[in-house]
């Protein structure tokens, strides 16, 4: 691997101009593919397998092709809704979103006790996360059409809330990146390198590969904001890392030739282990068995992947055409900390290891327990979707929301449907009997009467809860509904009914991915594992890198419940109520953490490797590593953080908590993970860090981690 990667920064330094203009020309074909080939964001988010699945197909094989999902109607006037003037607006209105594909013909009308305000429902013959985002806009332009003169018309559901525009945080997280690394650096062009890469790849990734890439599977339309955050939140960790080790060999009095090789044949090794770490975590996410999450693998691994290859190719060349100009245009007193010298024994980060090490049972309990009590709050984590409640008050989704609420009570936004199958005609008396026990069911607010098809051999049947769809007693209404009313009231008949829906769809999701979770986590862990293997060479290595960075997400997911539940700590980023947190999050979380910590124990224990080699000594290899990375790893933790803090700005309360969730993880990992636990623990191991049984020494891959300088064994 050494000669290949000395081999890949000789031809990018000697060949440095077709390097970049390759880099250049694959930028613009790239995104000029996507512009013109880009696919439709889309996603199915039904649950292999379940209920509610069922449920929809039934419907949408009985009833004409009806999906089961709605868009939700509801407009307010204060001279009252059954008013000749309001009628005649909304008769207009109706007419033209009547004539919008995938549209049903609306549901009978509900009017509420005051009469100012009303609401019905436009079935759907798609689901609704299936409706292009044009016909969601051109359905919030009808309703702002007929709207006026008092009447204002409001609607809800999945097509309006992917129609909203919504602010992307990727241009936050990209401006406070280059706020650290100005810091960080203290040269306008040093900080500009690992932006140039960043933006490079995020061209390339989010521009063109996941658009193209849309036109093959799905892909959410929040793929390119979690996608575009990672990829810039590594290509700058990646660049930073290659572009220290350069700076260093340039101080050192290497010329430019030797300091690119040997930036690219020490760093360039650690990105190429931390990158495929990164790209096997997220590519996890295939475990899950859920369709729309193989496009967010996918495009997440296309993200790393590109930075990576950017970091140890398009990077080298341009530090060829630099070489000490690299620190041009310096800003006084800024970046005094990156430019002191790597072997400074007497570091601050030295002092720091030495001390810890002298303390390394006390230390290693206290981190742990630290970190532990964080991960508490994360046993009471209540899995759900979060609703429209929580949407941005200028948004129509929350309008709407509150509208219905206002009239009907908070469960109106998200009424179950049942659908029912009726094997002979004598069973229409049974599902009508289930209309009336369910009535009269606690939690249940209103329940017109069944509909039957043509045929009477199915019916469906609209529930609405008292409580909002976010609400953890609308799960327990779901779940009483399919395990004690409906089998009770249908015990002697042979009908059949099946609860879905929205809110079933995705409690039915929360249940199945609660089901995939340790799976997903033995396969992520497992995999990451036998990479850290082959890397360093030893067991106890690699499985301290696991445990702890099990103990960070851990930690991270108590975080980020804490704040879910609102109060104090969650009116900080503006949840001021407890919220569910959508079962997709634990699981993106975990698989993009657990990468992003192996990056940190590659970058450290590369280097504390090849500080050991030299004399065998583990007490000052530790010391001396980790006084020569902490800087770095202190502007990359830096860095991440920042980026994923950006998401806090964004008003989709899912993407708030998996940016709290993330930098947290980032900053405990970076902070009491490498700093306090991995010193402490490498202390008590001693000569055990590096051993290997003989067997598996000898099956194992080689693939050098450590500096090719310092490759004879002690």
């Amino acid at each position: 691997m050494t000669r290949r990667l000395a081999r890949l920064a000789d031809i990018a330094y000697r060949r440095r101009g077709r390097m970049v203009l390759a880099w250049i020309v694959a930028t613009v074909v790239l995104i000029g593919l996507g512009t013109t080939f880009a696919g439709e964001y889309e996603a199915d988010y039904n649950t292999p397998g379940s209920e509610s699945k069922e449920a929809s197909e039934l419907a949408e094989r009985e009833f004409g092709g009806y999906s089961g999902q709605e868009i939700y109607v509801v407009w307010k006037d204060p001279n009252g809704v059954k008013s000749p003037a309001s009628k005649q607006q909304m008769n207009a209105f109706f007419a033209e979103v009547e004539a919008i594909k995938d549209v049903e013909k609306r549901a009978p009308i509900r009017v509420s006790d005051d009469g100012t305000i009303a609401t019905t429902t436009l079935p759907l013959t798609v689901p609704g996360w299936s409706v292009k985002k044009e016909q969601g806009e051109e359905l919030i332009d009808a309703a702002e059409a007929n709207s006026g003169d008092g009447l204002e018309i409001k609607l809800g559901g999945e097509p309006i809330y992917t129609a909203q525009e919504a602010s992307s945080p990727e241009g936050l997280g990209f401006l406070g990146a280059a706020i650290v690394l100005l810091i960080a650096f203290g040269s306008l062009v040093a900080a500009g390198l690992p932006l140039i890469i960043a933006l490079v790849g995020l061209g390339i990734s989010s521009g063109g590969l996941i658009v193209l890439l849309a036109n093959v599977i799905d892909v959410p339309n929040w793929t390119t904001a979690v996608s575009g955050l990672i990829g810039i939140g590594v290509g700058i960790d990646y660049a930073l890392l290659v572009l220290t080790r350069f700076r260093s060999a340039m101080k050192a009095g290497k010329d430019r030739h030797d300091a690119v090789v040997e930036a690219v044949t020490t760093a360039g090794r650690s990105v190429i282990i931390a990158g495929g770490t990164v790209v096997i975590a997220v590519l996890g996410l295939f475990l899950t068995g859920l369709p729309y999450m193989y496009g967010v693998a996918i495009s997440a691994a296309f993200a790393v992947l590109i930075v990576m290859l950017a970091s140890i190719t398009l990077l080298p060349a341009l530090l060829a055409y630099l070489g000490p100009r690299v620190d041009r245009l310096k800003i006084p007193i800024l970046g005094r900390r990156l430019d002191r010298p790597e072997e400074d024994g007497n570091s601050p980060a030295a002092r720091w290891s030495h001390w810890v090490q002298k303390r390394p049972w006390p230390a290693a309990i206290v981190a742990a327990a630290i970190l532990l009590a964080l991960a508490a709050p994360a046993l009471g984590m209540r899995l759900g979707f979060p609703d429209a409640g929580n949407d941005p008050e200028d948004t129509m989704t929350r309008q709407a929301y509150d509208l219905i609420s206002e009239g009907f009570g908070p469960g109106a936004n998200g009424p179950l449907v049942i659908a029912a199958e009726l094997p002979s005609p004598q069973d229409k008396a049974a599902i009508e009997g289930l209309a009336t026990d369910i009535r009269d069911e606690d939690g249940v607010a209103y329940v017109p009467p069944p509909q039957f098809n043509s045929d009477g051999t199915a019916a469906i049947m609209t529930v609405v809860p008292t409580t909002s769809p976010q609400d953890e007693a609308t799960s327990e209404l779901v779940d009483h509904l399919r395990g004690t009313v409906i089998p009770a009231s249908l015990g002697n008949s042979e009908a059949t009914a099946l609860v879905g829906g929205v809110n079933a769809a995705l409690e039915d999701q929360s249940s199945y991915i609660t089901g995939r979770i340790p799976l997903f986590i033995a396969g992520v862990v497992g995999l990451s594992f036998l990479l850290l293997l082959v890397a360093f060479h030893s067991p106890f290595i690699s499985l301290k890198a696991a445990i702890m960075n099990l103990l960070s997400v851990s930690a991270a997911y108590g975080v980020m419940t804490l704040v879910a539940q609102g109060g104090a700590v969650g009116e900080l980023i503006g949840i001021d109520h407890e919220v569910p947190i959508a079962p997709f999050m634990p699981v993106m979380m975990f698989a993009i953490l657990f990468g992003l910590s192996m990056d940190y124990e590659v970058f450290l224990i590369s280097r504390i490797r090849e500080e050991y080699l030299k004399d065998g000594d583990t007490r000052r290899a530790v010391a001396d590593g980790l006084a020569k990375t902490a800087r770095v790893i202190t502007a990359a933790a830096a860095i991440m953080v920042v980026v994923f803090l950006a998401f806090v700005a964004s008003p989709e309360v899912f993407l708030k908590l998996f940016g709290i969730g993330l930098a947290a993880a980032i900053f405990l990992d970076a902070t009491l993970v490498r700093m306090v636990l991995v010193p402490a623990v490498m202390q008590l191991l001693g000569p055990r860090n590096w051993w290997i049984p003989d067997w598996l020494e000898r099956i194992l891959p080689r693939i050098e981690v450590e500096s090719p300088a310092t490759e004879t064994q002690p």
